[in-house]
Formats: structure tokens, sequence, C-alpha cells
């Protein structure tokens, strides 16, 4: 009875581990006795080989109930102060559309959906990439635009790359505008410095003195507007680099790009930027969509992930990722970029914004911006004040002499913050926030006289010299019918819940993704997000404004600290894949600081991520593969072997631990040994750590440097493809090499080797995100993080144990145990009757499940990663459908079925299937659609039937398509 519990139980503190974690007590019972286990912790013995198990719990504070982290979160973050920002540098102050806010942003329809690979059930969100990438070549007037990366910054360096790819120039120079921003230069910086690349940073254009454009360069990096708020054609500056075979990208805006003369207008091959003042929070620096488009003839070069459009087999327009076969995950270190390098929520965000808006609407705002600084202007000059910024769109530069350091101040008085852009001069951007209030406040704050606003305005509007017309774009944007349709709010309600209604995402079922731990993303973990005290401060605010989210962060760091076993921890990686580069970067430092910067060689398993080749080759390694043996184990003797052929030049070991293979390798330890002893680091690729948590660490096993998925294994939500976080752990003797940030260092300025360069825009990567990951940890605290670790294992053991006996299970460790996720062999099904991994995969959809892993990280098998969120029940319901398929199969070996007419081979079936009057299968409606009793209960009816992959690549379409599409 509740009445007979001591005081402490019924506090309850640690309520949420019982919400996070799936099965119950009674469950976990039951789970352990079909698996053969007497409990969780023989589990884990079974599991977890000795050598590696912590030798005590971690120190981490207890559990918090859900109230109670957020007051204490909102107590921190009541810290942070919120000024009006008039920063700018690439961050604006935007109003989010509530509609936007509450139907996609704060919709886990929307955030807990896995990234489109699957592509029937994900038509939903492929229709809203495929509008921000119709809005991108639109406003940048080029031919093809990419479904986002991370931030500007990383997208320039991308478009370096690209550049050195399609360029036919011969040099090995890239050229640099110093008009872009701080930020963007530092980034492509450190990229250049690991391709070799000769960075030349430049005035480009200049009124008087040399053109530097007439020189050789392989690509160059323009700002439009610049950094200094000046708006000039560059057409001619783009036809004289042209001239020479130098391949020229524009990073823009896409706001000023709503007025202004588009990159593709004035002849550039590349344009990028942020969407993010197209309605997403600055957030102290992310998360943010870049965009990125280029010509038609690059696009088998362009980075990142494309959607286009195919058919499927009814002949249906549908979405689908194109042109995947190019990616990492087939062309390994010769991939193009790294292709976890996308912000899809945020995308999608910034697209439903302009379809909200409109043109016009957009026209509108853009126009608002730009009157309200050019008013401004205005009334300076007639005061007599300096303006460095002659043609602009939303930023001025003042000369404001000996009074800049006064008139700064009097402004944070104020609650405005300015830029200090050098002694005397200061910069002033305004946004879609800014209020004529605001302009006179300023104005008043710098001149001590009374702006005359109305008629300045009246001025303005007849004659605007900061735009002259040469500059105005004349082409049309915005036509297509989807940015001319959901303009009320009904409307626009509607239509984001039709998307939703055609993805399955978690809110639905379960997502048994191997490696990409789609657990739960809980509702208090999510609403901190959504606080202005955290949305609203701008990346480079004075630090005495963050003191909030300095805390957060500085509390995060602790925990991950004595979670991983690192000395030091960077938050800097805005995604996975970044922070694997941003380790390996680190590793190649500390390499060079002792005289030993020919070590270049990169160690990787067969078994790796696709992404670990692709980032070796980014840093500048050559890439040696090493062996697996017949268990799925890195063959130690051909480590051995490999790391002392190159023991001269090792520079490191790529490894996943447990094991891409879903085992915990016994040789660990005996693996990092070796490396080390032959010069080289460990870098422990962190993807599968939601084994690890409360039971070993990657510092403990000897990992020198690892990055953590806070959208894996601490909370943060996959949004249908990022946004994500993928801060480093590094051991002390690497702490040094982490990266710095040239516009806001992030540590000491006196500590060794301060001013190391940038991986992403933002000091702190997208920083408002990390609140999921503190209320995580918050919640959960030693006790349940602990616990979540070993619930995984089990569920992914009792998933195992259920299916084995159809399905054979590829890889166990030496005890029969698997670790957090299970690899099912397809291949002997297929060679017997012509089902492959892809066929199941879709079949799935017909039980209301997204697939598995396919084809990863063994061709022809499924891996299941079940996480420690899911129920019995719902494993159970998995299970289920997977031993209900493994029947169909089993009427194709049987002859009952054709081995090309079947529900595998025509699934997924769709509600065109149900109706259809020429019904031509040997199986029923119901069975093709309702296969099981319980599916008819939730049925998710995916939107089209299978997509034809071919078609789509071989007749490329990347663009929104005509109505009467959609009416077909």
């Amino acid at each position: 009875m509740p009445l007979n519990l001591p005081l402490s139980a019924l506090e309850q503190h640690d309520e949420f581990i019982g919400r996070h974690i799936g099965p119950c007590s009674t469950e976990m019972a039951a789970m352990l006795a079909a698996i053969g286990a007497e409990s969780l912790e023989q589990l884990i013995e079974q599991t977890v080989p000795a050598a590696i198990r912590l030798p005590a719990d971690l120190p981490l504070p207890a559990p918090r109930r859900e109230h109670e982290a957020l007051a204490d979160l909102k107590a921190i973050a009541s810290k942070n102060v919120v000024n009006k920002s008039c920063i700018g540098m690439g961050y604006y102050d935007t109003m989010t559309p509530k509609v936007i806010v509450r139907n996609v942003l704060e919709n886990p329809g929307w955030y807990t959906a896995y990234t489109p690979y699957q592509a029937e059930i994900a038509q939903g969100r492929l229709e809203a990439l495929m509008n921000f990438q119709q809005m991108v070549v639109d406003l940048t007037g080029l031919e093809i635009a990419n479904a986002s990366l991370l931030d500007e910054a990383t997208a320039a360096a991308e478009a370096m790359t690209m550049a050195r790819r399609v360029s036919k120039s011969k040099s090995n120079r890239f050229l640099v505008d110093a008009n872009c921003f701080p930020q963007t230069i530092d980034v492509v910086k450190t990229r250049a410095g690991y391709f070799g690349f000769e960075l030349v940073i430049a005035t480009v254009n200049p009124q008087n003195g040399p053109k530097i454009e007439s020189e050789d360069f392989f690509g160059a990096l323009l700002q439009y507007p610049g950094d200094n708020g000046e708006v000039r054609d560059l057409t001619a500056t783009i036809a004289a680099l042209k001239t020479k075979g130098t391949t020229v990208a524009v990073a823009s805006d896409l706001m000023a790009l709503v007025l202004l003369k588009s990159p593709g207008a004035m002849g550039a091959d590349i344009a990028l930027g942020s969407s993010q003042r197209f309605g997403i929070p600055m957030g102290f620096g992310g998360p943010h969509a870049a965009f990125f488009a280029t010509r038609e003839a690059f696009v088998r070069s362009m980075p990142g992930r494309i959607i286009g459009l195919s058919k499927d087999a009814r002949g249906k327009t549908a979405y689908r990722m194109a042109l995947q076969t190019r990616e990492q995950h087939i062309r390994r270190e010769k991939a193009n970029s790294n292709i976890c390098t996308s912000q899809v929520l945020l995308a999608n965000m910034a697209g439903m914004y302009a379809v909200y808006h409109g043109a016009e609407g957009l026209r509108t705002i853009a126009g608002r911006i730009h009157r309200l600084t050019a008013i401004l202007a205005e009334g300076l000059k007639r005061a007599g004040v300096s303006l460095l910024t002659k043609q602009f769109y939303d930023t001025v530069h003042l000369d404001l002499g000996a009074r800049a350091e006064t008139v700064y101040h009097d402004a944070l008085a104020a609650g405005y913050n300015l830029r200090r852009v050098s002694a005397g001069v200061l910069g002033i951007s305004f946004d879609e926030t800014t209020t004529r209030a605001d302009v006179a406040t300023l104005f008043k704050l710098i001149t001590q006289v009374t702006l005359d606003m109305d008629a300045i305005d009246a001025q303005v509007a007849a004659a605007d010299s900061a735009l002259p017309d040469a500059l105005i774009r004349s082409d049309a944007v915005l036509q297509h019918p989807v940015f001319n349709t959901h303009h009320t709010e009904h409307e626009m309600l509607r239509y984001l819940k039709s998307l939703q209604n055609k993805d399955l995402a978690l809110d639905h079922s379960m997502i048994s993704l191997g490696s990409c731990t789609m657990k739960l993303n809980a509702t208090s973990e999510m609403i901190p997000v959504t606080w202005p005290e955290f949305g609203g401060l701008h990346p480079f605010a004075p630090r005495d404004q963050a003191v909030g989210y300095l805390e957060m962060i500085d509390g995060l760091t602790e925990w991950l600290k004595t979670i991983t076993g690192f000395d030091a921890i960077c938050m800097q990686p805005n995604s996975g894949a970044q922070g694997e580069y941003a380790g390996m970067v680190a590793i190649a430092r500390y390499h060079a600081s002792r005289g030993e910067a020919h070590r270049n060689v990169c160690l990787i398993p067969k078994s790796a991520h696709g992404t670990n080749p692709a980032t070796a080759q980014m840093a500048n390694m050559k890439v040696v593969v090493v062996d697996c043996d017949d268990s799925g184990n890195v063959d130690v003797a051909d480590l051995k072997a490999k790391a002392e052929e190159h023991k001269d030049d090792l520079a490191c070991l790529m490894i996943t631990y447990p094991s891409t293979h879903g085992v915990f390798e016994e040789a660990v330890r005996d693996i990092c040994a070796i490396v080390h002893a032959n010069g080289g680091q460990v870098y422990m690729d962190g993807a599968n750590l939601n084994a690890q948590v409360g039971l070993t660490s990657p510092g403990f096993i000897g990992a020198d440097v690892s990055h953590m998925n806070l959208h894996k294994t601490f909370a943060i939500p996959h949004g249908g493809g990022g946004p994500g976080m993928g801060p480093i752990g590094l051991k002390a003797h690497l702490a040094p090499f982490m990266a710095d940030h040239a516009v806001q260092p992030t540590g000491d300025a006196n500590r060794v080797n301060a001013g190391q360069g940038a991986v992403s825009a933002a000091p702190f990567g997208s920083a408002s995100i990390l609140t999921i990951s503190w209320m995580y940890l918050a919640m959960l605290g030693g006790e349940g993080v602990k616990k979540a670790t070993q619930v995984a294992i089990l569920n992914a053991n009792y998933v195992a144990q259920q299916l084995k006996a159809h399905y054979p299970v590829l890889y166990v460790g030496k005890n029969g145990r698997v670790a957090h996720e299970c690899i099912f062999d397809i291949r002997p099904l297929k060679a017997a009757t012509g089902i492959s991994e892809t066929d199941i995969a879709k079949r799935l959809m017909d039980y209301g499940f997204h697939a598995p892993t396919v084809s990863f990280p063994v061709a022809g098998t499924i891996m299941v990663e079940p996480t420690e969120s899911e129920s019995k029940a719902e494993l159970d319901r998995f299970i289920a459908a997977l031993v209900s398929i493994r029947e169909e199969i089993r009427q194709i070996e049987n002859g009952v079925w054709s081995a090309d007419n079947n529900p595998l081979k025509n699934a997924p079936h769709s509600q065109a299937d149900v109706i259809d009057g020429d019904w031509k299968h040997p199986y029923s409606r119901e069975q093709a659609v309702f296969p099981l009793p319980w599916v008819a209960a939730n049925k998710f009816w995916p939107s089209v039937n299978r997509i034809d992959d071919v078609y789509g690549d071989r007749n490329l379409n990347c663009a929104c398509p005509p109505m009467e599409a959609y009416a077909d």
C-alpha cells in the first residue's frame, strides 16, 4: 500500500526512469526468462567483457522529477539576458509563425522521424524538403539545390572542396573574399589546411589597386551582402574569375535575395548560406539549416542529400532521396562529402516559412527590414555620422571614433547588442523583429537628437540610393502553387497535417534501426528548446549575457566527462559527422605538435560506419582497411600486422564499440594497446555509446578521443535527418587541440594552443538543443542511465532470441549474447526464394513498422536496435510481424505464391491497392493490408507504392512537380 511506503518513495524522484524505459519490472522478468538470464546483472556479465566493466557506478547526481528538472533549468535559463540583437554576421532574430512552432517544431510527428531512406513512408517530409529545395533554387537563381547542410560556414567549406572536384584549373589556390564572415573564414581555413589547399584571403575587386581576380585559383568564395553590409554587383568579378577556370561560390542571405539580384544571375556556380532567418530561432548558434545550390551540370559533385522525383509501382509521382548510390555508405573514402550533414527539421521549418508567407509576404518582410535600415542610415548621414557602408540591405558600419564605446555601452543599457567591428567602428544589423521604435531609440543613442521618421521614410521610398535599380532582382520567385496556397492559418494547419499523415515516426510505432538509436524523445526534454531565454541569444552575444547558457553547457560537459571517462569535452561539432572530423583534426594537430605531421595512415575495420572513411579523407588521411574475422570481430592479427607495417606513419585507428556487428569485442583493449604501441591514437566512433553508458566508457577502454551522438544516446531527436550534435571527448594530451573559434574563443585565452581553428560556425555548435540532453541526464541520473543501457541490451537480446529460429543471427559474443543491436542474415532466404532484405523492409510497412537498417554493415542483412524505450508489448508486435513475414516467405518456398507476385515483392500496399477493381494477386486484399489482427486497429497507410529508384536517377528532377502531378 502507498500509505505504508516511506516518504522518500512517495516523493518519486526516479519517476522519469520508468517513463523513459519501456518494460516494467514484470515484463523484464519475463524477457530475462525467455533469454535464459536470471537478472539484468547476469545478462550484463554475459555480454560486456569483464576487463572493461566499470568498477563502480557513475558518480552522477540523483534523478529528478520532470517538473523539478524543468524548474532547475528554468532557473539557469533566467540568468541569460535576451537583448535585441543588432550584431548580424549571419544570425538574426526572426518570428517563427506559431502554426509552425506548434505543428512542426513542437510536434513529435515531425521531430521524431528518421532520415527518409524508406521513402514510401516519408512522403510528407520529402515533399517539405522539396519545397525547401525549390525555395532555394528560386532565390539563388541556380538550377538545383540540396536538402540542407549544417551551417553557413561548413557549407562554404563544402563549396571549396566541390570547387576542387569540378574546376578545370590546375591551381591549388582557393580565394576567399576578406569581406566574408569571420567564422566562415575560420572554418574554411581549418578544412583547407587538411586538404593541402593554399588559401588566399584578399579584398576582391577593390575600387583602387590590383585586381586579384585576374590570378589563378581553382575556386573562390565571395560574400553577398558582405560582412560589412556592402551590396555590390559581382557579375564582372565572377566573369573575370571564371575566365581563368575558377569555380565561383557566393555566400548569401535568403532574405536579402528576396529583393536582390541573384547569385545565379551574376554568373555564380554555387550559392550557399543559412536559412536561419526564415523562422528559425538564433539559439546561441543553432541548429540552423544551411542551403546549397549549384548548376545542374555539377549535381553529381554536390555535397549533401538531394530530394528528387520518381514514380511508384502504379506510376504515381513520388519523392525519394536521389543519387543515393554515390553516398559515403557506398563510396566510403571516395565520397563527395560526409552525408550525415543535414538539418532536415530546420530546413522543413524554413521551407514552411516561405510556404506560409509566399512571395508577397516575404517581399513585405524583406522590404520592411531594408526600409528601417535605410531610414536609420539616411538619418545618421544627415546628422553627420560617417557611414562606411554605402550600398546595403540590412547592415551598416558606422565610424564613430572615440564615441564608439560610449554608444556601444549606452545601447547595452537600453537593451540592444551592437557589433564591435574594430576600434571606433560599430555595426548595426536589422531583422524581421526590428520596429520603428527600435530605429528611433538607436538613432537617439547615436546622435542625441530625435529622428524625423516619417519625413525620411518618404524620401527613401521615393529614391533609395542604398539599393540601385541594377541590384534589384527583376525575375519572379516562388511562383509554384505551394507558395501561393497556404497563407491562412487554417490552410497551413491542414497542409502540415496532410504531410505529417504520410510519415511514419516514433509517435506511431518503434523504429528499429541498428546504429541509430531511435529512443524516446521525452516531452519534458523538448520544452526548453523553445524558451526565449535559450532561443533568443545570438552566438556572439556578450558572454555576460549568456551566463545561463554557459552554466548549462558546463554542467552537461561535466556529466559527459563522467560518463565517457574523458578529461575534456568540445561542444562545437554540430553533427556526428562533424564530431568525427573534429576528433580526427585533434589527432592530426597532436601529431604535428610533436613534429610528426607525416603520420597520416588511418586504420579502419571493414565493419565501420561509412562516415568513418569519408571523414578520414577529409582530414587528409590515407585509409587502410583492417579485416574482420568470421565472428564479425576485428581481426587482431591483421590489425597488428598493418599497425606495424605503417608504424612510422600511423596516425590512428577508427573503431566503433560495441562493434557495428552488434557485439562487445573481447580484444578491444588489446586493439587499443597495439595502436598505441605503434605511435597511433584511438578514435572511437560514438554511434553505439548507448550500449556503454554506466557499464563501461571509451576512456576506460583505452580510446583517446570519441564523438558522442547526442541525437542518439542522449535523446536529441533525429528530426527526419537532423538536427544532431556530436561533441567530442578527449584525453588530456589531446585536449589542447580541440576546435576553438576566431570570433568567440571557447576556453581560457591563456591556455596552451589557444586559437585552434573552428570546425563549425558557432562556438558551441547547435547550443539550443543541448538543453535536451541536459534534461535527459538530469531526469535519469546515474541510476537511470545505467538501467537504460542494461535494458537496451536486454531488449536486443530478447528480439534476437525470439527471432533467431526464423532468421539466423549473424554475429554474437562469446557467450552467445548480442550487444544493443543484432544482425539477421537474409542471404539464405534470398538464395532460396529471391526475397531480399529490401522486400522484408517494404513489407514491414504494411504491418505499421519502419524497416530496420538494411544491408549495413553486411550486404543482405537487416540490423535491429530496439532501444530501451520500447515496451515488451511493442517488441512482441514487431517480433510477430517478422515471424508473420517469415511465414509469407515460406509460402513462396512451398510454391503457393510465385517469386514475382507475392505480398513481399508487391509491398508496400497503399489504399489504391485496396480499391483496385483489377486485383491480380494470389493473396487477398485483407492479407495485403491487414496481415495481423492488430494492424487494422492502428493502420498506417503508405501514401505511395514501391518507388522506382532507377527511374528517379535516370530522370533526375529535383524541383517541385506541377500541380497536375498531385492530381495524378
